[in-house]
């Protein structure tokens, strides 16, 4: 039984991790070349795995079914749980305009490659979130039939895109330099959304029953198979096109795009933006439920009831508001996103594991590495979070 739970954590936590992110890391990476690329993915799945041991090492200090707010309170009092409220409610609603942004693109784009009609960009996006909004309001059990479906596509598509594009890889494309030293910066936060995870530790913790050995096993397994598939992703795209193109390349669709003419090979182009729909929907789909979910709690507390028609009006208005004015922007909310994850996924393990390990009276599994990984680890969200806030300042070049 417990080998039957390990493997099914190992694929939540993998599942969770390969989405929408996926997409962005070519048009992230376009100008500082794979192998600079490969550097920072691999630091950062380090960091990553790290920070999600942490979380095992806090939840020994808690019930097992204690939530990321739970454990907030309970070692940091009021204002730990208000942050990681205010965090979690920041990186949901950066990464359902994202999704609105892409997947609004895809959707204009795939009803005017199979109609024939050209549809305004704005009624296209506002009619692909009503869908999804309709599939969520429903409830849950919906939402997981129509999940398994698209995710089961997802896999098919994206070894179908990765098998064709694979013969075609051009190694000097792969030996591509930074064109400029801002932009390895720049790419840290939208590389570093690519690997979150951390919101699904909770349930998996419950689900394990605590088990610690088991829990690190599902981690770093769980967290290395996407690292595996970013990093055949990365080769199939940025060995295919020249870094010129990649970089002249302004959102999702001129990626997908360039990619179809790059490759001669009939209907890839429209493997790889079912692929790219499949990534975009699964993805939001789960996160936007998540955001339901919480948002449905608040407002029946309130009151007294759940108003599904309310929750929803809440959670995907704002998002959309975003993705009319600024419909290229999934790379800039994936970039927003990327600190409200570094606050869940870095600084709250942080301070929560420095203040646990301060007051432990007894033996428990304690993460390798002591002050020195901790201070690195922090360190690393420092520039995360700077990377971001200069890239929106102006300072940094922005990408996408």
């Amino acid at each position: 039984m417990m080998k039957s739970k390990l493997l099914g954590s190992t694929l939540i936590i993998a599942g969770t991790t390969i989405g929408a992110g996926m997409l962005a890391l070519p048009l992230a990476s376009a100008g500082i070349g794979f192998s600079t690329s490969l550097v920072i993915m691999l630091g950062l799945w380090a960091l990553m795995s790290f920070t999600a041991l942490l979380m095992v090492e806090i939840h020994q200090y808690a019930d097992k079914d204690a939530t990321l707010h739970t454990l907030a309170k309970q070692i940091l009092g009021d204002k730990g749980k208000w942050v990681a409220t205010f965090s979690m409610l920041f990186l949901f609603y950066a990464l359902c305009a994202a999704y609105i942004a892409g997947g609004g693109a895809q959707f204009t784009h795939r009803i005017a490659s199979f109609t024939g009609t050209e549809i305004n960009s704005q009624i296209g996006t506002l009619i692909f979130t009503l869908i999804v909004a309709a599939i969520v309001t429903i409830g849950t059990a919906t939402v997981d039939k129509v999940n398994r479906l698209l995710f089961a596509g997802k896999i098919v598509a994206m070894v179908v895109v990765l098998t064709f594009l694979a013969p075609n890889v051009t190694q000097s494309y792969l030996l591509s330099m930074p064109v400029g030293q801002g932009l390895v910066v720049a790419s840290i936060p939208v590389i570093f959304t690519s690997f979150g995870f951390h919101g699904s530790i909770p349930a998996i913790v419950n689900y394990l029953d605590g088990h610690t050995p088991s829990l690190r096993k599902a981690i770093i397994v769980g967290s290395a198979i996407p690292l595996i598939v970013y990093i055949f992703w990365q080769v199939v795209t940025l060995g295919v096109v020249s870094q010129p193109d990649l970089i002249d390349n302004s959102g999702l669709s001129a990626l997908i795009a360039t990619l179809s003419q790059t490759v001669h090979q009939s209907n890839l182009g429209n493997v790889i933006g079912i692929f790219a729909d499949l990534a975009l929907l699964t993805s939001f789909l789960g996160v936007s439920l998540g955001l339901f979910e919480f948002m449905g709690d608040t407002i029946s507390k309130k009151n007294g009831g759940i108003n599904r028609v309310a929750a929803s009006l809440v959670t995907f208005t704002p998002p959309l508001i975003f993705a009319l004015y600024y419909p290229q922007g999934f790379i800039m909310a994936l970039g927003y996103a990327a600190i409200a994850l570094a606050v869940l996924a870095i600084f709250l393990p942080l301070v929560m594991v420095v203040r646990v390990r301060q007051t432990a009276t007894d033996e428990h599994y304690q993460v390798g590495g002591g002050n020195v990984a901790l201070i690195a680890t922090g360190a690393v969200g420092i520039v995360i979070i700077g990377s971001q806030l200069l890239i929106t300042a102006g300072v940094l070049p922005s990408l996408g």
